[in-house]
Formats: C-alpha cells, sequence, structure tokens
C-alpha cells in the first residue's frame, strides 16, 4: 500500500472574506474528490481570508499510479486562475 500526499499552499487575491474564501475552497475540495476521489483538506490558515494550504491524500498500490493521478491533481489545480500557488509538495509513503 501506497499513500500519497499533496500539499497546496495558496494564495487567495480575490477573497475578502472568510465566507468567500469558504465558498472557494468548498468548490474546489468538491471538484477535486468528484474528479479523483481523494481525500481534500484545509490544513492551515483557517483564519486568514487570502491564505490556505490545502491537503491531498490518496491511497493506492503502486507507485506509479498513484504518482500518475496526484500529477494530474496538481495540474487540475495549478489550471485554475482563481488563486496563486505559492508552494506545493508531493511526497509518496
Amino acid at each position: 500500500m501506497i499513500i500519497g500526499i499533496v500539499t497546496f499552499d495558496l494564495s487567495l487575491p480575490e477573497c475578502h472574506s472568510l465566507k468567500e474564501k469558504r465558498m472557494l475552497l468548498k468548490s474546489l475540495k468538491a471538484r477535486l474528490r468528484n474528479q479523483f476521489n481523494i481525500s481534500v483538506s484545509e490544513v492551515d490558515w483557517q483564519d486568514k481570508w487570502q491564505r490556505s494550504t490545502v491537503a491531498v491524500a490518496a491511497v493506492g498500490t503502486g507507485k506509479r499510479d498513484l504518482n500518475s493521478m496526484l500529477s494530474h491533481v496538481v495540474e487540475s489545480v495549478r489550471s485554475d486562475p482563481r488563486w496563486v500557488i505559492l508552494d506545493e509538495s508531493l511526497e509518496l509513503i
């Protein structure tokens, strides 16, 4: 069993309140869950409206397949102009 984790440190320049931030992240989390069948959670910066750290986790049987799927997740997050990715990391355990 292999566990893959991707974390994104995001800047949310268009958010002007926590309510806007929650709506934006809810949309991101729902899209990733539906498209890739993975776990997604905000793991840091919950009290700041224009910052967030989002973690994605998936479990698989092979490194190659899991790495490929998580690479697609990264591309999906990168392609959305509503946020700026300040940092990202991918880890396979």
